[in-house]
């Protein structure tokens, strides 16, 4: 009967997908199938288990086969769940962890919810479209009930420095401005055609737009937030540290570069972004003596003073695009310096995983900026 050897081939299919969880995505794996594994693993366990009981209903037929495939079904289920149990343990630790990082807050949340899982999509609140520059726009997000004037939450969107715009995890702002801030979703001028600082440079023209305006946009002009993910972590971060300006009261930086001097020696040219060329399209070149000053100051890890604001870095453990060694080095510097920051290392996560709110890593994701918003918005 070739069934029961169909059911082991898919169990190990599923073997091998859940170790996702476990184990960096090979270069030549998607790194967003990682992602599905690793925030909607809850959700996909239902395959192994199916299969599994299917391997046990047909275990007379080819005992081989059959046993074999329940014991990789039951490893497989045991991966799949493993993000969510390790948001878990992570949850448990996270309220006191942010409290000794930044300070109480006088609304904590819950970091992690078994209920969660299922939670609904944010309902989305009003967006308008405004130009910030000759050929550059940022769209506002503000909920109605939201107490003026606000906190402004700078979001900088990722994609490699050559690509993304304002649009990218719109659902995140949504979130973000439900949270009781206003959320400034900024575009920025593209590499190869615009090198740095022209990014630093939009991020910069974009604050002193929206403080220009702050009245009628509802915002309070000592309250900014840079927030950037990927590459765009990288221009808030550098941004934030290299400004020196008192109304940026805090850095959100996920998985991202933070010494690109230190990015290009980690690089490979056969690395799943090709990152070698990305940076030779961002910064010149290689970061010969030419360029130093160019490396340094993208670099936030070379701009760590004691005048730095707070600062939060999320990343994951598995992450193959941006290796968590980029924040480490970050959050060691920041301890040097004595600055108030945190990093939230998630073991299972790789890039992208506030994609899903409902998410483990989103959940955390969640709980640790709602928590740092609130303590910031307290100094």
């Amino acid at each position: 009967m070739v069934l029961p050897w169909i059911l082991l081939l898919v169990a190990l299919g599923l073997f091998g997908l859940a170790l996702l969880t476990l184990r960096p995505a090979p270069v030549w794996v998607p790194w967003k199938l990682a992602l599905l594994v690793g925030e909607f693993g809850q959700r996909l366990v239902v395959l192994p288990l199916a299969v599994g009981a299917g391997s046990i209903w047909l275990m007379g037929a080819a005992p081989a086969a059959a046993t074999a495939s329940v014991m990789a079904c039951a490893v497989a289920v045991v991966l799949f769940l493993r993000p969510v149990w390790e948001a878990r343990r992570l949850a448990r630790e996270l309220p006191t962890r942010l409290a000794a990082a930044f300070g109480p807050v006088p609304r904590p949340v819950s970091a992690f919810r078994w209920r969660g899982l299922l939670a609904r999509p944010v309902r989305p609140v009003p967006r308008t479209t405004h130009a910030f520059a000759p050929g550059l726009d940022l769209d506002l997000y503000r909920a109605t009930d939201t107490p003026l004037p606000a906190p402004c939450v700078v979001v900088v969107h990722g994609g490699g420095w050559d690509g993304g715009n304002r649009d990218e995890l719109a659902g995140f702002n949504h979130w973000l401005a439900r949270q009781g801030v206003v959320v400034a979703a900024v575009d920025y001028r593209l590499a190869p055609a615009h090198p740095w600082p022209a990014a630093g440079e939009d991020v910069r023209t974009a604050l002193g737009w929206l403080i220009s305006r702050a009245d009628e946009l509802g915002i309070d002009p000592a309250n900014f937030i840079l927030l950037g993910r990927s590459a765009g972590g990288q221009i808030a971060s550098a941004v934030g540290f290299g400004l020196g300006m008192p109304a940026v009261r805090g850095v959100i930086a996920l998985y991202a570069p933070h010494d690109m001097a230190f990015a290009w020696g980690v690089s490979r040219q056969d690395d799943a972004l090709n990152s070698l060329n990305l940076m030779r399209q961002y910064l010149g070149g290689p970061p010969d003596l030419a360029r130093a000053d160019t490396y340094l100051s993208a670099s936030a890890q070379h701009l760590v003073s004691p005048a730095n604001p707070p600062t939060l870095l999320l990343h994951g453990s598995l992450d193959t695009l941006v290796w968590l060694r980029h924040s480490e080095r970050l959050a060691s510097a920041l301890t040097a310096a004595g600055r108030p920051h945190l990093l939230l290392e998630l073991p299972w996560a790789t890039h992208a995983f506030e994609y899903h709110l409902a998410g483990p890593g989103g959940q955390l994701t969640a709980c640790a900026v709602q928590w740092f918003l609130d303590a910031t918005r307290r100094q």
